[in-house]
């Protein structure tokens, strides 16, 4: 069971189940006139096929091994909590770029010129969803 491919085979189709089945609590309507619970029903089903396509995958190729780092789930777990903590007292922009910062250092390389870049990509994103969409994000 230390096949890398099965392992994340099986976690996508579960995490399509979660939230597939979490789905069906809202209305799905028709595909011509769709409900609220009919886009994250058929998400977590094209989800649940990629993740049956990677089980399938993993019987036919070589197993690669599985293991685990635990400083790198560490450092992403920092950077989340601490994006978590920024956003709410202070603002979302230090919240992001702390996130990327503190993330990247679980990767192969680091770079500032890289993490700055996909800070401003991610702000951006940021803004375009309290500008045009209305969402409520603390950004200033």
């Amino acid at each position: 069971m230390n096949n890398l491919n099965l392992v994340r085979g099986l976690f996508l189709m579960a995490i399509a189940l979660i939230f597939g089945l979490t789905s069906l609590k809202y209305k799905l309507g028709e595909f011509s006139r769709a409900g609220p619970g009919m886009f994250p029903l058929v998400v977590s089903c094209l989800l649940f096929l990629i993740g049956l396509a990677t089980v399938v995958r993993s019987r036919f190729v070589k197993p690669v091994p599985l293991n685990y780092n635990m400083r790198n789930i560490a450092l992403v777990l920092i950077g989340l909590c601490g994006f978590a903590v920024l956003s709410a007292h202070l603002n979302m922009i230090a919240g992001i770029v702390f996130l990327v910062f503190c993330s990247s250092f679980a990767g192969a390389s680091y770079s500032v010129v890289r993490n700055l870049k996909i800070s401003a990509v991610l702000i951006g994103i940021a803004l375009v969803f309290q500008r045009f969409l209305g969402l409520n994000l603390p950004l200033f």
